[in-house]
């Protein structure tokens, strides 16, 4: 008997070294023909893969064999799909099924998985702008606790956490990591510097407003040069041009135009980075503990339909309806965003690097024909509310997020997922692909230089100390699933012109009051909303923190500035 159980031990040790040895050549295979560049050597890539190699084994001997995760569909995690995944099943012996779906359907999912206490998935890639949801209700794994803990054995050693860029953007009220980022972009000002290089058109420009045309600071110059295109260009090569693209359409993406920070370029919020303090962009105050909720409407000490707000809807509007091709009002996110590339847009001022790769592709009216882009990205510029060390935009961080109570076997291998698609292996490749980084190393690599001339000004951004000032959603928000979605059907009577500007916001103020109210009875593992008091809107308004009194003037005089002093200033850890 001893000897049949000794046989079967060798057996098992036998078929394990010959996995890992498997293992070990497949992952050879794949550091030599997909896991280049990277910022490891060969040699380093391979004892990485080694420890996901035996980590894998460890999992499979209890009965993991396969996972299930789930992201929106992106380039960056496209490539996750149908490569990465591949390469982590060929290398580890785990298969990994990872679903692409719509961003609004990963928050659905979530949020009925949040629900029931059932994760439908092993592993979710979820915008961290869920951070402040995640927090409140205690059903995401805290991950700093978890990898010097129960997690531990399943942490890469290699992992670096100190690398990635966007960790402060996941992390809670308590200090705590509880996503780790996947991928990252943000919202920046895009604009045709062909255009703005001619002379003909520089010195039209100056002619008619007094200043040079350029990379605008502020809106007043961004609607000035909107209007220049539009209405005293109006053609370029014999084809319409327009100075501002955007999107208006009922529909859920309409709520992102402006959850993703559009009031806070305004200069919706209080002073403070990552987001206002106590005041967010989404117009919601916070106690004096930095985390209660006490209110959005102006009446409760909050700002979502305070002048500010109001002014940033209104101009949104305007703009939209004067200024851009007359089929924005009725498309939506997907439908504006290749627009620009047709060659017919002057400036977009709210533009996501996420298009950056679609943007550059050969052909394309806005390529030259040496593959350098004829468009730079630049800062967004700010309202008249603005003020230094105010939030200057919107950086989404699609992050990992696990829940506490799912299988932790399978919850352990999906992590090793998690690390596998965001090792230093993979990620300055994955980075190239989907041109969304999220580690440093990455960002300051040659591969990176070389690639600069052919991004429009990408590299420059993300290697610039001032990226900082462009973040997600914060811990000010207790329930994104339940609150953003109040913000699109409110915009949209704006819009179609069924509600003034300023009774949309107060009605989405009230609304979202509402919700806290409930979340509020309802209960949650920590900082619950708790309303203030309705009051007079006035002994709130301010000229020294939020919410801002209305200004006298809303349209203060245009101001620009060259390009290649912006890119200076960027270079200095400035904003602009």
């Amino acid at each position: 008997m001893k000897m049949r159980y000794t046989a079967l031990a060798l057996a098992a040790a036998m078929f394990a070294a010959q996995s890992a040895s498997a293992g070990e050549a497949e992952a050879k295979k794949w550091i030599d023909s997909e896991f280049q560049p990277s910022t490891l050597t060969k040699d380093q890539q391979t004892a990485e893969l080694k420890w996901f190699i035996d980590a894998a084994k460890k999992l499979q001997t209890k009965g993991v064999k396969e996972i299930s995760v789930v992201s929106e569909t992106i380039t960056t995690h496209e490539y996750e799909s149908k490569t990465l995944a591949k390469a982590f099943e060929e290398i580890t012996g785990i298969k990994v099924k990872h679903d692409l779906i719509q961003e609004g359907d990963v928050v659905e999912k979530l949020q009925t998985s949040m629900q029931s206490g059932k994760s439908i998935y092993d592993g979710w890639i979820s915008d961290s702008d869920l951070i402040g949801t995640h927090y409140r209700y205690g059903k995401i794994m805290n991950l700093t606790d978890y990898m010097a803990g129960t997690g531990k054995e399943w942490t890469n050693p290699g992992l670096d956490i100190k690398d990635f860029i966007g960790t402060s953007f996941t992390t809670a009220p308590d200090k705590k990591l509880y996503q780790l980022p996947d991928q990252q972009f943000a919202n920046l000002y895009w604009f045709r510097a062909d255009l703005f290089d001619r002379k003909d058109l520089k010195d039209k420009f100056k002619a008619k407003y007094g200043y040079d045309l350029g990379v605008p600071l502020n809106w007043s110059a961004y609607e000035d040069i909107a209007e220049f295109f539009s209405v005293d260009v109006k053609t370029i090569d014999g084809k319409p041009i327009y100075g501002h693209m955007d999107y208006g359409k009922k529909d859920p993406s309409l709520g992102w135009r402006f959850t993703d920070a559009w009031l806070s370029m305004a200069g919706t919020a209080d002073i403070g980075i990552p987001n206002g303090m106590p005041i967010d962009e989404w117009g919601i105050r916070v106690a004096d503990d930095k985390c209660t909720p006490v209110g959005a409407s102006v009446s409760r000490g909050g700002a979502t339909n305070s002048p500010a707000a109001v002014y940033a809807l209104t101009k949104y509007i305007d703009w939209m309806k004067k200024y851009a091709p007359k089929e924005a009002t009725g498309m939506t996110f997907g439908e504006a965003g290749p627009v620009p590339a047709q060659g017919q847009i002057a400036q977009q001022i709210f533009w996501y690097t996420a298009f950056t790769a679609d943007m550059t592709k050969k052909g394309l009216p806005v390529v030259n024909e040496d593959g350098t882009p004829k468009w730079r990205m630049a800062p967004g510029p700010n309202g008249p509310y603005w003020k230094q060390g105010m939030q200057n935009g919107y950086q989404d961080v699609g992050s990992w997020t696990f829940f506490s109570a799912h299988d932790a076997n399978k919850t352990a291998a999906a992590w090793l997922y998690a690390q596998f698609v965001t090792s230093k292996s993979v990620s300055l490749k994955k980075t190239i692909v989907g041109l969304t980084p999220i580690r440093e190393s990455d960002i300051q690599s040659k591969a990176m230089t070389d690639m600069a001339p052919k991004l429009g000004g990408l590299v420059e951004f993300y290697r610039s100390p001032a990226r900082v000032a462009w973040t997600p959603t914060g811990t000010n928000v207790p329930d994104y699933p339940k609150l953003a979605q109040l913000w699109w059907k409110n915009v949209a009577e704006a819009v179609t012109g069924e509600k003034t500007p300023q009774k949309a916001m107060d009605n989405l103020a009230d609304e979202m009051d509402n919700v806290m109210a409930r979340l509020q009875r309802a209960g949650m593992a920590h900082c619950a909303p708790k309303l203030n008091a309705k009051g007079d809107p006035n002994k709130w308004l301010s000229d020294k923190n939020a919410p801002w009194k209305k200004l006298a003037n809303e349209k203060p005089k245009g101001e620009t500035i060259e390009y290649s002093k912006m890119l200076t200033a960027w270079k200095e850890g400035k904003a602009r």
